[in-house]
């Protein structure tokens, strides 16, 4: 992708960009031929990252499940030959129903709304990974999770590494966990090879860290500045890192890779690079503290050669979406959260 690429306009555009492969990604997935099925391929990044591997790989057969509340991002991936499959995953019987594959990418999850219904929360970030585990014993799986899982770090140290010790904070980030537990669980016991992402944070233009912002200073709304820095990666890459990851899944012990952008990047100079975008100050509210939720990214340079897309270009790409009223997926990321209450 080249640096100087034009803002896409239209969610199309938007679409062919977040799921454009690369040349190393074509070459990694070509070593690990087969079918490959997507769980949860309904949510913000499944519908991109089914096309990229369809792009990457034209004859192989993707599949993408999910229960499909927005017919058009079913009947758009089958137009692009991606075939899919409604199923409800809470529900084992529909599980064991589902296609087989080799090749497996578990992305299903609730985050929001878990501190007024917690059980569900569990449900899908625990039960649902049980089923998935024993219906795929055997295969190769990648199986999303969250940098939740680690503790606030000190901003000097850089974000935690693969290796730290994990300390969830609040019920959703301890069903993460569960979801990574019962995974490993079943790389011990049936040799299901796994790869576990530990997503912090991707970014669409409809939604993400700098969406958030840019659309609480268009709309003259104070920054919250209490998680004062963050990690921020370009949606496409999160999908070329995390497929790439494929290759590595492995067992008895699942093979964990930490996908996040590789710079602390401070909040309040994001908001100010958004408000001259936009041509409006930003407002504030809070103060820093001395640690934030983040992640070290430098294994995940060890998958692709991939260049990342450059903090500038997403800046005026984000701040050029939100100026001309692009759609949103009305999906906050919550990343000023410190206390772990989704």
């Amino acid at each position: 992708m080249s640096v100087a690429e034009r803002a896409p306009h239209s969610e199309d555009a938007l679409e062919e960009l977040l799921s454009r492969p690369c040349a190393s990604l074509v070459a990694t997935l070509r070593e690990i031929p087969g079918d490959l099925i997507v769980l949860g391929a309904g949510g913000k990044m499944g519908p991109s990252l089914a096309r990229m591997v369809k792009r990457a790989d034209p004859a192989r057969r993707v599949i993408a499940v999910s229960r499909w509340t927005q017919p058009a991002a079913e009947t758009s991936l089958r137009a692009d030959g991606i075939e899919t499959c409604r199923a409800d995953l809470r529900d084992p019987r529909e599980v064991d129903r589902l296609p087989s594959a080799p090749h497996v990418v578990f992305m299903a999850g609730q985050k929001f709304g878990t501190s007024g219904n917690p059980s569900a929360t569990w449900a899908m970030n625990a039960a649902v990974p049980a089923f998935v585990a024993e219906r795929f014993a055997g295969a190769r799986v990648v199986v999303f999770s969250t940098g939740n899982v680690y503790p606030l770090t000190p901003v000097a140290r850089g974000g935690s590494r693969e290796t730290d010790d994990l300390a969830p904070v609040g019920e959703y980030a301890w069903s993460c966990l569960a979801r990574e537990r019962l995974f490993a669980a079943s790389a011990a016991r049936h040799g299901t090879r796994v790869s576990i992402v530990r997503l912090n944070y991707a970014h669409d233009l409809r939604y993400g860290v700098l969406t958030d912002l840019a659309s609480r200073i268009i709309a003259k709304k104070p920054v919250d500045l209490s998680m004062g820095y963050v990690n921020v990666l370009w949606q496409g890459d999160a999908n070329a890192f995390a497929l790439a990851a494929l290759a590595r899944a492995a067992a008895p012990e699942p093979y964990v890779i930490n996908v996040a952008g590789q710079a602390t990047l401070r909040v309040a100079d994001l908001a100010d690079a958004l408000g001259t975008f936009l041509g409006i100050a930003p407002l504030y509210a809070g103060s820093e503290g001395p640690n934030a939720l983040l992640s070290d990214s430098s294994r995940m340079r060890e998958l692709l050669d991939r260049p990342l897309l450059p903090l500038e270009t997403l800046l005026d790409w984000v701040a050029d979406w939100i100026a001309r009223g692009g759609s949103l997926l009305g999906k906050p990321t919550g990343f000023q959260t410190r206390d772990g209450d989704f």
